[in-house]
């Protein structure tokens, strides 16, 4: 029994490595079908653009994010198969430890095989009994016989158990090489289909090349509808912060108002039934007016500055509003606050603009494909999906503006306190300003544009303490 208990200890932490290495094993595989995934909407969408009998940047795009996501891939495909060795030599370590165990498990239990047939005589027991000096001691002989027994047939439900884990674990090495494999099969092919779409990609660069006069106009060209887009949210988030500010003071007003209202009422009981005014004269609490200069009741109390003017105690209770402040995060409300930091905390778990697509351009500066010394600028990321798509809202808000831009064609944008949503290529909007949408709201789709592709351009927009806005990579904020 004991020795049973260290095996057991000596085989819990290949167990735990174990249940380790499953789980990164799901993680990989499940991220090498997301890829493989992705692949096959980059596919469909590159059909879309072949259509088209003259090369487009669309088509190129669509080959370079296909490219790049085979090369994931691979990588995936590599960090699976390390993932396999390691866990080949973690079985091949533990076999060779339960072969160990068994054989010495097979030493011993020879010994007490030899012993027992060197004893096999009835009456060699029954002289080891009755020998005994008292009956305690034979008693205590007697259950040592027993032990003995059983411990036999333990040592051989040992060997059993361990010549049983032996077929299990060599089952599972066999099944980790085939795994393996294939993986290896499936790299090999990968690999291959990178070099023949390396080529169609060189084929389209080539066809582009002789249309740098037309791909000039077309980059000045969304350079142009790029700023306009840039100009217009600039100007809704600086409308909005306004809008802020001016709700906050004209609260913090009413807010003012209330507690001098609170303080008069306070006064007023205070000064046994005169009503104290901040204008002209006192009122009596029977009606009859008195003129300014008119002294107090007799019991009553005066706390003007000599004018007979009561000022408002700054004791007074005041509601939880926020003060309105230059800082737009300030001055929003309680409900905006709470919506930003639900955006903020589902960083990287937000859904897709659209259901079905793939990023063919990132966030932030780039050289443009075919004229490599024009460097471009994303201000958010540009996602290829099929004609016709629905595009929906990434999360609850409000639609604070839709507008039109030549070259973007409608523009959405949704407001999540501090942050803000931005979606640029809708053909159709099915949302107006000032509507609340909740997250995966549809609010327009999608449609081919002037160049025939069809790409949302998604931002996200930060507004900072100092009221500074900033772009954040979108990548980074939808869920992967």
């Amino acid at each position: 029994m004991r020795f049973l208990y260290i095996l057991l200890c000596g085989l819990l932490p290949f167990s735990v490595f174990a249940q380790q290495t499953s789980a990164a094993r799901t993680d990989l595989e499940k991220r090498r079908q997301s890829i493989m995934e992705s692949i096959r909407e980059t596919q469909a969408a590159l059909e879309q653009t072949k259509q088209n009998k003259n090369a487009t940047l669309a088509q190129l795009r669509a080959l370079q994010s296909k490219l790049a996501e085979r090369q994931k891939l691979i990588a995936n495909i590599n960090a699976e198969i390390n993932d396999i060795n390691q866990s080949i030599r973690s079985s091949s370590q533990e076999i060779t430890g339960l072969k160990q165990n068994l054989e010495v498990l097979k030493v011993r239990y020879a010994q007490s095989v030899r012993f027992a047939y060197k004893n096999r005589s009835s009456y060699n027991m029954v002289a080891f009994l009755f020998s005994a000096d008292d009956f305690n001691e034979a008693v205590r002989r007697l259950k040592y016989l027993k032990k003995y027994r059983d411990y036999r047939k333990e040592q051989a439900e040992q060997i059993r158990v361990t010549q049983a884990k032996i077929e299990k674990k060599l089952g599972i090495l066999n099944t980790e090489k085939s795994k393996k494999d294939v993986l290896r099969t499936a790299e090999e092919q990968q690999k291959f289909v990178i070099q023949k779409e390396t080529s169609e990609k060189d084929q389209v660069v080539r066809a582009l090349k002789g249309r740098e006069k037309e791909l000039s106009r077309e980059i000045e060209k969304n350079r142009k509808a790029a700023r306009q887009v840039d100009a217009a949210i600039q100007k809704v988030i600086q409308q909005e912060i306004a809008l802020a500010r001016k709700k906050a003071e004209e609260e913090e007003k009413r807010r003012r108002e209330e507690e001098q209202r609170k303080a008069l009422a306070a006064a007023n009981s205070n000064t046994g039934g005169i009503s104290v005014n901040t204008g002209s004269g006192l009122r009596p609490a029977n009606g009859e007016v008195g003129s300014a200069g008119s002294a107090p009741r007799s019991g009553s109390s005066s706390r003007s500055g000599g004018t007979g003017n009561v000022v408002a105690s700054s004791s007074a209770p005041s509601r939880s509003v926020p003060k309105s402040t230059a800082s737009f995060i300030n001055n929003m409300t309680p409900e905006a606050t709470a919506l930003s930091n639900g955006f903020e905390n589902n960083r990287g778990r937000l859904p897709w603009p659209v259901e079905k697509g793939f990023i063919s351009q990132g966030f932030g500066t780039y050289k443009h494909p075919i004229e490599e010394k024009v460097t471009l600028e994303n201000y958010g990321i540009d996602i290829t999906t099929n004609p016709g798509s629905s595009i929906r809202s990434v999360f609850d808000g409000v639609v604070t503006n839709v507008f039109f831009v030549a070259g973007r064609n409608w523009n959405v944008i949704v407001s999540h306190g501090a942050y803000f949503t931005i979606y640029s290529g809708l053909v159709n909007v099915g949302v107006k300003k000032d509507q609340r949408v909740s997250t995966k709201t549809p609010i327009g789709t999608i449609g081919p544009n002037e160049e025939g592709n069809t790409v949302l351009n998604f931002q996200i927009w930060k507004v900072g303490k100092n009221n500074a806005t900033s772009k954040v990579d979108p990548a980074q904020w939808i869920a992967r």
